[in-house]
């Protein structure tokens, strides 16, 4: 596996909303990574998040799990995550593990954005 590069930029009045965009695998190991960045959001008051996809290729469990762990506190303050441009491999997972039940889906972070504006 390799490592998780993590990039967050903010968009929206007062850059309410943190778009955090992920590049490499999301696994046992570097879900710690992927975790600290949700938390370090929550702590910057950011409910409002944007996980861009595009470049994850693998998430395991652990990892989805990361993103289960937060979106309660996140949905306290009236905020979401949302998840953007899954690969199909991603993507399949996504829908098996009915995740879609729990998580919003957009093909573009210009579509996320919508959502929250």
């Amino acid at each position: 596996m390799q490592n998780l590069q993590i990039d967050v930029s903010y968009s929206g009045n007062n850059d309410e909303i943190a778009i955090i965009k992920a590049k490499g695998y999301i696994d046992t190991i570097t879900t710690q990574t992927i975790e600290k960045i949700l938390i370090n959001q929550i702590a910057l008051k950011k409910y409002k998040l944007i996980v861009n996809l595009e470049k994850v290729s693998y998430i395991n469990s652990s990892g989805w799990g990361a993103f289960l762990r937060e979106i309660k506190e996140i949905r306290k303050e009236n905020g979401d995550i949302v998840l953007v441009n899954m690969s199909p491999d991603v993507y399949s997972v996504f829908e098996t593990m009915e995740f879609s039940n729990i998580f919003k889906y957009f093909d573009s972070v210009e579509a996320a954005l919508k959502n929250f504006t």
